[in-house]
């Protein structure tokens, strides 16, 4: 990661606060993290847009919403308003690869694309 990259660091702090609980128990503070055109391809292979992942996080049970751990973070920016992450979770047993885009906007920077692999074996 480019530690010293103001907008990498930006990225990273929005993309660690969707990590928290907290956060995730929250449609506002989720959907203030979202840019409008939101889009996400799930380790479960779904498609998710801005509204439906608000939804499913705002009802996920205690286990579902659960700790995520991340590891592995790396941030590089793409274009001067465009960080592209890459990072591993832990989450109820399950590990993921993942990659997110983040767009610089008038509100801030606001996560822009999201996919999460699972690990294979």
């Amino acid at each position: 990661m480019s530690d010293h990259d103001p907008a990498v660091r930006a990225a990273v702090q929005g993309e660690l606060r969707l990590l928290d609980p907290e956060v995730r128990a929250s449609p506002e503070l989720v959907g203030a993290l979202l840019h409008p055109e939101f889009h996400e391809f799930g380790a479960s292979g779904r498609h998710w847009d801005r509204t439906s992942v608000i939804a499913a996080l705002a009802g996920a049970t205690d286990q579902e919403a659960g700790p995520i751990t991340a590891s592995g973070m790396k941030g590089v920016p793409l274009a001067p308003d465009v960080v592209h992450l890459t990072f591993d979770t832990e989450h109820n047993g399950s590990r993921a690869h993942r990659s997110s885009l983040w767009r610089r906007t008038a509100s801030g920077w606001l996560l822009w694309f999201h996919q999460a692999t699972p690990f294979a074996g």
